[in-house]
């Protein structure tokens, strides 16, 4: 009882510096939407900070899947909601970076309608093709998209997709033209590949890791700067001489205007949750690079996404189905 005390004691000037919303923060349960359905890896992310957030904060943490429109309709929830920290957003680049792009009307404007939290974790993307054909290279790929431009096949989780951009950033980086095949989902692309019905796909490494592993499909190469340790044999796109270099971020972020002192908190109780091997150490396994970082450093990654990727968009016209 005396060392419960004492910490307390010691806490309480931290506490006390806190503004008078933040020292009351959370009055009820707290809501992280996630705009995407449930099983992808932005539900896994958001359902894995749920329980320690909880924890840390006496109330429960409820993760709702609000689906469509690439994750416009759960962002535009989020975005009207009252910015006073029991509305969270977990979410892609999409929603927060990319759909301006895409869509010809947004329902929120992604300049103004969020404020960042955290990066909480980042895909690395590696090429695979189908075992059909007898590409054992990058090189083997692009000879032959340039032997026959436009014939090769490489599927999406649909227009606009981090799997489509990725594919288009490829092709600008090898001057190849390949055939895009948009699916809904990044499983049914990942179907075909397996089957022998498309050539390849430029996918996130856990959505794939499992057919690497089981010898599905092929894999050819890595967009990272370095190999990575769950495939180490794998080489990167330099080391075939190609420039690219890309991954997909996921973070949290909140309604503008929420309180700078709870986005802080969320911050830190995220890193902290990120930290712990049942969760950190479980999304690195499945091939996820665990994210941190504060609110500007993940306002700075949004800024960047939309520099990049604003001119491959537009140079190829992608809009929304």
């Amino acid at each position: 009882m005396v060392k419960t005390t004492r910490r307390a004691l010691m806490a309480m000037p931290a506490l006390l510096a806190l503004p008078a919303h933040a020292q009351t923060w959370p009055t009820r349960p707290i809501r992280i939407i996630v705009p995407f359905p449930p099983g992808g890896l932005v539900d896994v992310l958001a359902r894995s900070i749920a329980q320690p957030l909880s924890a840390q904060l006496g109330q429960p943490v409820v993760v709702e899947n609000r689906v469509g429109a690439g994750g416009n309709i759960g962002a535009d929830v989020a975005a009207k909601s009252a910015p006073d920290g029991h509305v969270l957003l977990a979410t892609s680049m999409g929603p927060v970076a990319v759909n301006q792009f895409i869509y010809r009307t947004m329902p929120y404007d992604t300049q103004t309608a969020f404020a960042p939290i955290t990066l909480l974790a980042s895909t690395p993307k590696v090429m695979c093709v189908t075992n059909a054909r007898p590409w054992r290279s990058v090189t083997d790929v692009v000879a032959a998209a340039k032997a026959q431009p436009g014939v090769l096949t490489a599927g999406s989780a649909g227009a606009g997709s981090s799997l489509h951009l990725a594919l288009e950033l490829f092709k600008r980086a090898t001057g190849t033209e390949i055939q895009h095949v948009p699916y809904r989902g990044a499983g049914p692309a990942l179907t075909d590949l397996v089957a022998g019905q498309i050539d390849m796909v430029i996918d996130n490494l856990p959505n794939i890791l499992g057919q690497i592993t089981g010898n599905q499909v092929r894999p050819l190469a890595v967009a990272t700067p370095q190999r990575l340790p769950q495939l180490p044999g794998v080489p990167t796109m330099a080391e075939a001489g190609i420039d690219f270099v890309f991954g997909t971020a996921f973070g949290l972020v909140a309604p503008a205007g929420t309180p700078e002192a709870i986005i802080a908190r969320v911050a830190g109780l995220v890193r902290d949750a990120l930290r712990e091997p049942m969760i950190g150490g479980r999304l690195a396994e499945q091939g996820a690079i665990v994210g941190g970082g504060g609110p500007s450093e993940f306002a700075a990654l949004i800024a960047r996404e939309k520099t990049v990727l604003e001119p491959v968009i537009r140079a190829a016209n992608i809009r929304a189905e």
